[in-house]
């Protein structure tokens, strides 16, 4: 054949896929089958490769085999197509021409081919070392060519298969994939083939039952008494679901793409037929799917693969001890005397979870773990109500260890969604606000594992205080519960904080809770935001903050409860969201509001003056400062600055300050936070305009974020600004160089006073792009009526604070402090504002337009 004909028939060929294709995607769109396109489109490409096959001469002389998922014939618009290219002997030399034409014919077509040229020997042989290899050949189907030769590579193979080795194979896979697609980008953006409870789950299981003998199909499974009917309705409904989302991921990315990207979740939704609604957008209600058919997946995974081990791998129990009645322990896992115990007796359900709890067990043996999640129906109202029950699920809480384990192996098997309806509507629900990384459950499960780690003896050294409050903290478990309730009222509409609040009352009256820990927990449920509120957006070292902070907690029980709740919760949103200045801003803010309710009364500010002052000298004496040496500075400052800052910081300014009070010069000082993460920075010159925008703009363009900034004027019309600032992520850790340069370079941007160049406007990140937040900002009095708090709720961005400080600029309002919170991608900032003395609301309300139009920049 000549290449001008050749091309013809790949042009004509390509048009017959496109076409076969196109078509395909538009009834799929119509009827939402996946399972008929799948087969469908593996039918279409089936009769192009073939009619390849014929024209360009290949004949009989080898056989053209389709392996892997081709092999199966389920064929995902943009998967890989897989084929072997079997050769009756390595001497074939006369055809390594038609090979080579055929899979350029193939590229030229539009076939995405993956492909191996092997005899029957070779494979065997690569089947040996690489169990992917063996497992591609356990899918295979005859495309083309020499069907004898294909027969004898199918019997060859099953002779030499050992079933032993490749289960044991693709169950530490199995583990490792696991392993390598756990994390938050798996939370986040779900790889719908690879993670756990993904497709390949379900393809292992298949895999190793054909491979040990039992059946390929899940029919198949049925017959041989290793699937029930109804787990074959679940896993194939769940493989339904798993599979509709990968087309359309494929079909919306127009490329392979496995992964649920932040990109495509919004366009995969639409495809769906999903749409927003007023508790969540449809993302949302598609990545809830999603992981409920990833749980169902894994549930059913993790019990058909030890069935499956324990049938064709005979051990001997070993370590066999009773337990009760009903349980015994074999090899540290728990079993049962009679497999329809959970039918006869259901609450023996929860005893069972108990039992591992207390005997610190690996997990249930094959026939318990079965006979448990049949029996998961029993769990209804009349079981719930069962006062028994309720003893038993209290009982979770009261032991002293593996109680993280326990309500985790719950929730997987589905026990604990059960028992708790309220739990179970939230489980796979995502949160797209920028900081939680995890599902709903998920995130729930994540802080009580921080409150249990508090109370373990072997972590005491992670956070001592609150190790040591948790220790002495009275009945713990009311703890726990509050953390199993602080979320569980997401996603209903409405402020999930006051919702939830009835959720742990009824719960906390069912189950024999006193009404003192009832009240507490219920006041945790509704209070659960509101120490980190005003840690990070209120300046706590403001006694009159505090003495309003204490007086809504009312006691020392309900604050060390709120504490050790508040730091769990931060910590069980993201790795990124927690850092050690927030564990510094939460602590002081606790050890205040402690020592405010021990002393009681009013606050009395000349006694807090006097004792920030002493503290602040000790602190000097220290240092060697000479007595007295403050006073230089001490005589420029009001009331306002001692009680605005802490004594470390009035100690810094003073030790710096004391022969630069009348300095014509910018003075800019740095030194390492006390928390190691970020630096402390002093900025002193005689006041000018635009100075905060100025330092704003210079940080915002070296990449530095600041965390807190307080701006105050001395009585002689200088500036004494202090910042909080991070670094970039990718600082190396080497604070001398960088302090130098800040030190050196911002003073020199003051003193030049050159125009301002505010920073470059940055990339923004994806998940911010496909789920933007809608600026929010607010101005309002305090309560004293003498300034203005401005809040400020916007996705992150680089140079963003210096947009905010360049429109009040623009309006000649003055910042008296500044509180920036960032919560992953997500900024809540808030400032004290003193405003010109003439203005009125239209002004207020051209501020705030002004200021939106900026954070949309």
């Amino acid at each position: 054949m000549t290449a001008t004909a050749q091309q013809q028939l790949c042009q004509r060929w390509r048009k017959t896929l496109q076409d076969g294709r196109a078509t395909l995607a538009a009834r799929y769109t119509a009827d939402r089958n996946g399972r008929a396109y799948l087969q469908a489109h593996s039918a279409l490409v089936d009769g192009v490769i073939r009619s390849a096959w014929d024209v360009l001469g290949l004949g009989q002389r080898a056989a053209l085999v389709a392996v892997g998922g081709y092999g199966r014939g389920q064929l995902f618009p943009h998967s890989d197509i897989d084929l072997l290219l079997l050769l009756p002997s390595a001497t074939c030399d006369s055809l390594s021409s038609f090979v080579e034409d055929f899979i350029g014919a193939m590229w030229d077509i539009g076939l995405d081919v993956g492909h191996s040229v092997r005899t029957i020997s070779e494979c065997l042989q690569e089947a040996a070392k690489d169990i992917t290899v063996a497992t591609t050949l356990l899918e295979n189907r005859m495309l083309a060519g020499n069907i004898t030769l294909f027969h004898q590579l199918n019997s060859a193979v099953e002779r030499n298969r050992d079933p032993l080795p490749f289960l044991e194979g693709k169950l530490l896979e199995q583990q490792q994939r696991h392993s390598k697609h756990y994390g938050l980008g798996s939370n986040l953006e779900p790889n719908i083939k690879e993670s756990p409870g993904g497709l390949r789950d379900l393809h292992t299981i298949l895999w190793i039952s054909k491979a040990i003998g039992v059946g390929q199909t899940w029919d198949s499974l049925i017959s041989n008494d290793i699937l029930t009917a109804s787990e074959a309705r679940l896993l194939k409904y769940s493989e339904r679901q798993l599979e509709r989302i990968r087309i359309d991921l494929h079909l919306a990315a127009k490329r392979r793409e496995d992964r649920l990207i932040f990109d495509l979740q919004n366009t995969v939704a639409t495809m769906s037929g999903l749409s927003d609604d007023d508790a969540r957008r449809a993302s949302e209600q598609l990545m809830q799917t999603f992981y409920k058919a990833s749980k169902n997946v894994s549930q059913l995974n993790g019990i058909l693969l030890p069935n499956l081990r324990a049938r064709y791998v005979c051990t001997v129990p070993r370590l066999t001890q009773d337990l009760d009645e009903h349980f015994y322990s074999v090899n540290c896992m728990l079993g049962i005397r009679d497999p329809d115990i959970f039918e006869k007796q259901p609450s023996t359900i929860l005893s069972a979870f108990l039992h591992i709890q207390r005997h610190g067990l690996r997990g249930m043996a094959p026939r318990t773990l079965r006979a448990l999640w049949h029996a998961r129906r029993q769990i209804n109202e009349r079981f719930r109500r069962d006062p028994h029950n309720r003893a038993l699920f209290m009982q979770f809480f009261k032991e002293p260890v593996g109680l993280t384990r326990t309500l985790r192996r719950m929730n997987l098997y589905g026990v604990l969604g059960k028992y708790l309806p309220a739990f179970g509507k939230i489980i796979g629900q995502m949160q797209h606000d920028l900081f939680h990384v995890y599902t709903v459950d998920e995130h729930i499960l994540m802080v009580v594992r921080n409150l249990r780690r508090f109370a373990v003896p072997a972590f005491n050294h992670e956070y001592p205080l609150l190790s040591r409050l948790i220790d002495e903290f009275e009945r713990p478990e009311v703890l726990y519960i509050a953390g199993l309730f602080h979320d569980i009222a997401k996603g209903r509409g409405g402020d999930h904080s006051q919702l939830g609040m009835a959720d742990i009352r009824q719960f906390c009256e069912a189950h024999g809770m006193s009404a003192a820990d009832t009240a507490l927990a219920e006041w945790l449920v509704a209070q659960h935001l509101t120490m980190s509120s005003v840690a990070q957006k209120q300046d706590i070292y403001d006694p009159q903050v505090v003495q309003e902070f204490a007086a809504n907690v009312g006691d020392l029980r309900h604050l060390v409860a709120l504490y050790i709740l508040t730091v769990a919760d931060i910590r069980g949103t993201s790795p990124k969201v927690w850092n050690a200045w927030k564990a510094k801003l939460l602590e002081d803010l606790f050890q205040a509001t402690r020592r405010k309710l021990q002393q009681g009364g009013e606050v009395d500010l000349d006694l807090e003056l006097a004792e920030r002052k002493k503290a602040a000298q000790a602190i000097l004496r220290l240092n060697a400062i000479p007595d007295g040496v403050e006073q230089t500075l001490w005589q420029h400052v009001d009331s306002i600055y001692f009680l605005r800052h802490e004594a470390r910081e009035i100690a810094w300014h003073a030790r710096v300050l004391n022969r630069s009070v009348d300095t014509q010069t910018p003075i800019v000082r740095a030194r390492l936070s006390e928390d190691k993460e970020g630096i402390e920075l002093i900025v002193y010159a005689a006041d000018q305009p635009d100075l905060f925008v100025r330092i704003c703009a210079f940080l915002g363009a070296a990449n530095y974020s600041i965390a807190d900034a307080k701006i105050h004027t001395t009585r002689h019309g200088y500036a004494l600004d202090t910042f909080h600032v991070f670094l970039p992520e990718h600082h190396d850790g080497d604070y001398r160089d960088l302090i130098n340069f800040i030190e050196f370079e911002l003073a020199a941007n003051l003193q030049r006073q050159e125009p301002i160049r505010m920073p470059p406007p940055g990339r923004l990140s994806r998940h911010l792009k496909h789920f933007p937040i809608q600026p929010q900002v607010l101005i309002r009095a305090d309560d004293k009526q003498r300034h203005y708090v401005l809040s400020i709720v916007s996705g992150d961005r680089p140079g963003l604070l210096a947009k905010i400080a360049k429109v009040l600029s623009d309006y000649h309002v003055n910042v008296d402090a500044a509180k920036i919170m960032t919560l992953g991608g997500r900024v809540e900032d808030s400032f004290l504002l003193s405003l010109p003395s003439s203005h009125d609301d239209k002004l207020l309300l051209a501020l705030e337009n002004d200021l939106i139009n900026a954070l949309r920049i």
